[in-house]
């Protein structure tokens, strides 16, 4: 399975499902081990630890770009941050890319205005 800079869900997984949010997919493309997780709804501390806790497996694993598919997320409260910094951290160590796609115009505002735009590749939703 190839899934873009848009990482959309698989179509086998219920955008519902709460345990969705902990969903990763891998591919690789050439040389790329590429991850694809997928948020929640609401990316707090207990979505947010259990979304790190998946990345840095796969980063130990050897994966070489981390997705994080935000298109179900309406909010990113600043422990979701917190975290995300840590796993944009976690990939720089490893020499890993990190990318957000299906960002909401609101979330990608913020993670711009908190300089996270700087450490990883941002797609936004499209209308």
């Amino acid at each position: 399975m190839t899934i873009g800079p848009e990482g959309h869900l698989p179509a086998n997984t219920d955008a519902n499902d709460p345990i969705a949010d902990t969903i990763a997919t891998r591919e690789r493309t050439g040389n790329v081990r590429r991850i694809v997780i997928y948020a929640g709804d609401y990316l707090n501390r207990l979505s947010g630890e259990s979304i790190e806790r998946e990345c840095r497996r796969r980063l130990n694993d050897g994966a070489d770009e981390i997705v994080v598919n935000f298109s179900r997320t309406e909010v990113v409260n600043s422990i979701g941050i917190s975290i995300l910094t840590g796993v944009i951290d976690a990939a720089a160590m490893a020499n890993a890319r990190v990318i957000f796609t299906e960002v909401n115009e609101y979330t990608a505002e913020l993670f711009e205005m908190l300089g996270l735009t700087r450490h990883i590749e941002l797609y936004c939703k499209k209308d």
